[in-house]
């Protein structure tokens, strides 16, 4: 009871900062991104959180599963480091004895993972799609930044605003670019602001500003001073956007198999699995060498990590493609790595029990010699 405790305690301690040090690390690279985006006029300000949130949870389930093996990993080489494991071994714990707490501590993680790369991951995807459409059908008005040139959807206007109020429901100076045929109008104003008719329609009216209209290459151009123009927004109509693979359901993907949705099922599956086969893996990885280097057994891990997803991407894609049976998916890889991660444990544990073997000898011996007179 006391070695189970002790390495739960350890593991779930070490992945709550492994999450939280992953987590982190996502979520200012996808911020930074975003703020680029929004600085840039291609994304609009206040969906910068939103598109944060969803983005979060499309890759929580890889997230979590990166943090529980990186925990087992750093929990175990710990042990070897500060030679507790010298005293697990010398009270006749074997290696295989580890699989017993790894497997407590890792199954409910698993399952969590599977809820979230079946349901959360997919759900996020679909809402993070349908806000995306949204905001390309808002009306062009809605998406300008300060400071920023702003064109609209079909290419025939760009609008700059140089400050908005404090309320935000004026800008002052006002530069707004159209083309019609072959004309081209630029219109520069002090201020302006949106209203809307009782009947839904939408225009900008701009106050005290000058218009001038005329087709380039020529010196026909007129030129108008305004008190208030007014200029109508196009409506762009919400349509229904087609569901991805990924966005759609486990239910949705098994009504309507393809091999596409067979691909991305198998993937949804193996994310769970995935954690189980690298947390056996994580017990033989742990070993390192105290008088040795005590970063080669990461540098293995890392590479293990990478080589696993990556042949998991070989065989969702291989589903996908047809090449390989959708009954099959992406079992053998699972097979595979645990088959890998079993051996290798297995031949860890030859040495640990030849090393406890020879220390028990060389106990007995020091005995011996100590009764013989």
């Amino acid at each position: 009871m006391l070695f189970s405790r002790l390495l739960r305690k350890e593991f779930a301690r070490t992945a709550l900062m492994a999450m939280v040090i992953l987590l982190a690390i996502l979520l200012t690279v996808s911020l930074v991104k975003l703020l680029g985006l929004a600085a840039g006029g291609t994304l609009s300000g206040s969906a910068v959180m939103a598109m944060l949130a969803f983005g979060s949870l499309t890759y929580l389930p890889v997230l979590l599963s990166a943090s529980i093996f990186t925990a087992l990993l750093l929990a175990m080489t710990r042990f070897y480091r500060d030679s507790e494991m010298i005293i697990w071994q010398s009270a006749g714990v074997s290696l295989n004895r580890f699989l017993g707490p790894v497997l407590r501590f890792t199954v409910p993680m698993a399952l969590v993972v599977a809820l979230l790369s079946l349901v959360i991951a997919p759900w996020a995807i679909g809402q993070k799609a349908q806000y995306q459409k949204q905001l390309d059908v808002q009306d062009d008005t809605s998406q300008i930044t300060p400071g920023v040139f702003r064109e609209s959807h079909q290419s025939d206007q760009v609008f700059f605003v140089d400050a908005l109020s404090q309320s935000k429901e004026k800008v002052s100076n006002v530069f707004v670019q159209s083309v019609q045929g072959h004309q081209v109008g630029v219109i520069a104003a002090d201020s302006g602001y949106i209203a809307t008719e009782p009947n839904g329609d939408r225009f900008v009216v701009l106050q005290h500003g000058r218009r001038y209209e005329g087709e380039p290459g020529t010196l026909n151009y007129r030129l108008v001073d305004f008190e208030q123009a007014r200029l109508r927004i196009d409506q762009h109509g919400v349509t229904a956007a087609a569901l991805s693979v990924k966005s759609m359901s486990a239910q949705n993907l098994l009504r309507n198999p393809t091999l596409e949705g067979w691909g991305e099922l198998h993937w949804r599956l193996g994310l769970p699995l995935s954690l189980l086969v690298l947390s056996v893996f994580s017990v033989p990885l742990s070993y390192i060498n105290v008088r040795g280097g005590r970063s080669t057994n990461m540098i293995f891990a890392l590479l293990a990590y990478m080589v696993y997803y990556n042949c998991m991407s070989i065989a969702q894609a291989w589903v996908a493609q047809g090449k390989l049976p959708f009954w099959i998916g992406l079992w053998p890889v699972h097979l595979l790595f645990l088959t890998v991660a079993w051996i290798w444990l297995q031949q860890r544990q030859r040495v640990w029990s030849w090393r406890w073997w020879m220390g028990q000898r060389r106990s007995r011996e020091i005995r011996e010699r100590r009764e013989d007179p």
